[in-house]
């Protein structure tokens, strides 16, 4: 790419142009993406998304400054609109890629024409058929294994957006695509029967096409919401490939220099969409860790109040060897076989009934007292939900819950933190200890923290003003006086426990998430016990914060979910610090 330069994404959120902004990364290009929401874009880190909208001009002179290339996504079904949107476009960039459609609709063609007259440099990008497009059949494959649509035999070459991105992006980026119009195809010709077909066998579970009536169709889209002028005109199209097949073309290879993906391929990459199974880790019975199996599990569906997440990830609690070896049962039964996982970061996938506030695509964490979460998907009830924080990478962001309510909790609710108090949080390195530095240091406390040798480096950048390695140093020596509360978070000795107490001033407080504390008879204390609770009003604070700066998460590793067993066994020979992600 010759010099990096700033390129404007419209349409960044959808199929296409999410893989048009990570390619684009991966160019090394500055990309900003125009967004209505910013805040619920989930776009890629280093990706500046900006607020403007297609139907108000006037927003669109902040996300085009100092823009060279913009790619244009128009969502609407007619041209008006575009020749004011185009003005300010032209005041600011040089280049317009165009998403059009083989099909060059009325409103399409219109909008070409603008273009063409704008001055500006331009391509124009025609696909002849999505491969994504097949996603619409996902529900009925996944609970029937079939596909109730018309015209089973209209023939087209199926094109998958990552190439459709790559063309987008080499116009983007380089020269020489000044004028050009680009006829896109997947690389082979298939009906929509056989792609049916390929689907199934991918997925290991055959597929059978069963032909509907074109009138039949032509209401359940409607009733889907689609405009009317739209279900028609696919109709047409699909009528149409039936006696005239979409011929395929070269150009995705020579734009690219690699040939166009196929069917298969895209398929592959999606095929969690149209499984009823998942991957799951899962115990059937109490025991060590190889009790964790790796295994293929029904897919859940949302019932009401529910909403089912595309897992990122989830995280490993050490508390979680306790479940799975029996040792919390009497306090927290689990019914068996039981799926791992309490906190989760992903994307809404469906939306069960009774759901508000939430929709397909929002991107979420929560803390799953169920479990549930260390699989591809989970169905989990909305109300336990936040919005994912927009400044941490999704699957970070499965390190935030069960770790930062407990630190919220012990501190504000137990501890009762404020600023000017001396505070000692015993067990610092772990992941509730570094949400615990962070938030006390954010209430205005002085922090002095417990940690060993290897995690005192990250204690010490969360904001800790004295750090006592309690491996080396007694803590009544290495304090300079007593302390107006302590917050136990490691699992000590009852005799450890209750040696902190003498480190409290008259009247402090010792909370603790851990080991129960006894003060001796007539002590001047008072010391708490608490297990964390789920709090979703909370958690949205917690990502409040997050969002400020106010804190970071910090993810020691992550793993593949087929390798929980060996996290639960690295943990439980103390060979584990700082927070791990698990992914599936």
């Amino acid at each position: 790419m010759p010099g990096q330069r700033r390129i404007l994404v419209i349409g960044a959120t959808g199929t296409v142009g999410r893989q048009v902004v990570a390619q684009l990364l991966e160019a090394g290009a500055e990309v900003r993406a125009l967004a209505r929401d910013p805040e619920a874009a989930g776009l890629p880190d280093g990706v500046e998304v900006v607020r403007g909208d297609l139907a108000d001009p006037d927003t669109l002179h902040v996300p085009l400054s100092g823009v060279e290339a913009v790619f244009l996504l128009w969502p609407f079904a007619t041209a008006e609109g575009m020749p004011a949107v185009l003005d300010v476009v032209a005041a600011y960039a040089r280049r317009v890629i165009y998403l059009s459609s083989a099909a060059v609709r009325g409103h399409e063609q219109q909008v070409e024409q603008l273009i063409e007259r704008s001055g500006l440099e331009w391509t124009f990008l025609r696909p002849h058929a999505f491969a994504a497009n097949a996603l619409r059949w996902a529900g009925q494959i996944r609970t029937e294994a079939v596909v109730r649509e018309p015209y089973g035999a209209a023939a087209m070459p199926p094109l998958h957006e990552r190439d459709l991105a790559a063309v987008a992006v080499h116009a983007l980026v380089d020269d020489g695509h000044n004028g050009a119009i680009y006829e896109l195809t997947g690389p082979e010709i298939l009906t929509r029967a056989e792609q049916a077909s390929v689907i199934g066998e991918v997925i290991g579970r055959p597929v059978r096409w069963e032909e509907t009536s074109p009138q039949t169709a032509r209401q359940q889209m409607l009733a889907q919401g689609w405009p009317s002028a739209a279900v028609d005109g696919i109709l047409q199209a699909q009528a149409e490939m039936v006696t005239e097949p979409r011929a395929t073309t070269a150009t995705v290879e020579e734009i690219t220099g690699a040939p166009a993906r196929t069917f298969r391929t895209w398929v592959t990459d999606h095929a969690g969409e149209f499984r009823d199974t998942m991957k799951a880790a899962r115990i059937h019975d109490y025991g060590d860790a190889s009790v964790i199996r790796y295994e293929e599990v029904s897919r859940p569906a949302p019932g009401p109040g529910e909403v089912l997440i595309r897992v990122a990830a989830t995280s490993f609690n050490p508390s979680e060897t306790a479940l799975r070896s029996g040792m919390l049962r009497a306090v927290l039964p689990v019914d068996l076989p039981y799926i791992l996982g309490w906190d989760v970061s992903g994307t809404i996938a469906e939306v069960g009934d009774d759901v508000e506030g939430l929709a397909v695509g929002d991107r979420v964490i929560g803390r799953l007292d169920a479990g549930g979460a260390a699989a591809e998907y989970v169905a989990a009830p909305a109300g336990l939900l936040a919005k994912a924080p927009v400044t941490v990478p999704l699957a970070d962001a499965a390190a935030i819950p069960v770790a930062a309510l407990t630190a919220w909790q012990v501190l504000f609710e137990q501890a009762h933190i404020t600023a000017g108090q001396r505070v000692l949080i015993n067990g610092a390195g772990g992941g509730v200890g570094l949400f615990a530095v962070q938030l006390a240091k954010y209430a205005g406390a002085t922090v002095i923290a417990t940690a060993s040798g290897r995690s005192a480096a990250a204690v010490r950048t969360y904001g800790a003003d004295h750090i006592i390695d309690y491996t080396a140093t007694a803590l009544a020596d290495a304090l300079d006086g007593p302390v107006d509360a302590v917050v136990n978070l490691a699992p000590i000795s009852p005799e450890a426990a209750a040696s902190l107490v003498s480190l409290l001033r008259p009247g402090g407080v010792i909370a603790s998430v851990a080991t129960p504390v006894e003060p001796a008879a007539g002590a001047d204390v008072t010391a708490l016990h608490m297990v964390a609770r789920n709090d979703a009003k909370q958690l949205g604070e917690i990502v409040g914060l997050l969002d400020a700066g106010a804190l970071i998460v910090d993810v020691a590793e992550s793993l593949p979910l087929s390798d929980l067993t060996l996290v639960h066994r690295r943990s439980e020979a103390g060979q584990t610090h700082g927070k791990i992600t698990i992914f599936p």
